[in-house]
């Protein structure tokens, strides 16, 4: 059979299916499990025959869906929240490594960029992030204390700025997604071009180990904007290439996405938030142990729970639909 054929033929039940999950509709068990039962078998079908089609990109995503309302709506009964980050979440978001894997690629090429620029300009610094603060700075570094502006006001004043501060940049990198994806872009690229001049300002001035005190709060907080950077690249992505769905379906979908997660950051941006504002300004005082300990303890939580954990929870969902199949 064709491929059209195969669509034109099933599409209208794919539809009435996806709709009933997107709108959270109550289904008759036995009609539920007869949808999945159909949808399993097209996909299976999909899979030997359509090979890195559409169709089969789309029979993926909505035998996802169906699979979590199937098998997890018994735990989100007894807690939502919990079943959110431990199994919706990671299933949903291993949908968008390749996307996260371009919104990294764009950042780290905008540090590349501030790198090479502060090193071939010394004031290329003082365009990027400001004569008052590189100012300031030197002046810290002339004094000893290269990192004294962490450790300026109360812990729990700044502990609530920093979050607040750093969940509205993620919020802004999403949003701005609306605009084409170029909006995200252009934060993913400010945000890089900052750190690659800021590091290389420290290493100009011979003391680039001490960045390691910012790397305490800096881990998760620079990979944390670059997956809300993820999230802004896919709701623009999803109306500049929407697959089988209309443009409008097709955006308010990544929207949703988008939106899903940057809500799966907001823990994170708490947790660098209290790092830098109640660890961070003791770190030049920290033994170095510690000190590498907690970044990389920080670079191993983001890594695991975006990267790793989705494939992993994914191969067993796999496993899962293969015996049913």
């Amino acid at each position: 059979m064709r491929e059209a054929s195969f669509v034109k033929q099933n599409k209208e039940k794919w539809m009435v299916f996806e709709s009933a999950l997107h709108n959270n509709a109550k289904i008759n068990p036995d009609d539920l499990a007869s949808y999945y039962i159909h949808l399993t078998n097209d996909l299976s079908y999909a899979q030997t025959y359509y090979p890195d089609s559409k169709t089969l990109l789309y029979l993926n995503s909505l035998a996802s869906e169906a699979h979590q309302k199937i098998y997890i709506t018994k735990r989100e009964s007894k807690n939502k929240i919990v079943s959110f980050w431990k199994y919706e979440f990671p299933l949903f978001f291993k949908t968008y490594h390749k996307t996260l894997l371009y919104a990294f690629l764009i950042f780290m090429s905008a540090v590349c960029i501030g790198i090479v620029s502060t090193l071939n300009d010394d004031s290329f610094v003082r365009l990027i992030l400001g004569d008052h603060y590189v100012n300031m700075t030197i002046e810290n570094i002339e004094n000893g204390e290269p990192m004294a502006v962490y450790k300026s006001g109360s812990n729990i004043g700044s502990f609530l700025g920093i979050t607040i501060n750093n969940i509205r940049v993620a919020i802004i990198a999403f949003a701005f997604g609306v605009f084409f994806s170029v909006g995200t872009m252009y934060i993913l690229f400010s945000n890089g071009i900052m750190l690659g001049a800021f590091i290389t300002f420290f290493y100009n001035y011979g003391i680039l180990e001490k960045t390691s005190t910012i790397w305490l709060h800096g881990t998760i907080e620079i990979s944390v904007i670059v997956i809300a950077g993820c999230a802004g690249l896919v709701m623009g992505n999803s109306f500049l290439f929407p697959k089988t769905y209309s443009r409008r379906v097709a955006f308010t979908k990544g929207a949703k996405d988008g939106l899903k997660i940057v809500v799966s950051t907001i823990p994170f941006f708490i947790i660098a938030g209290f790092i830098e504002g109640f660890i961070t300004r003791y770190g030049e005082q920290m033994p170095s142990i510690i000190s590498y300990g907690i970044i990389s303890c920080s670079l191993f939580l983001i890594v695991f729970y975006y990267i790793i954990y989705p494939i992993k929870l994914n191969k067993i969902y796999k496993s899962e639909l293969n015996k049913i199949k």
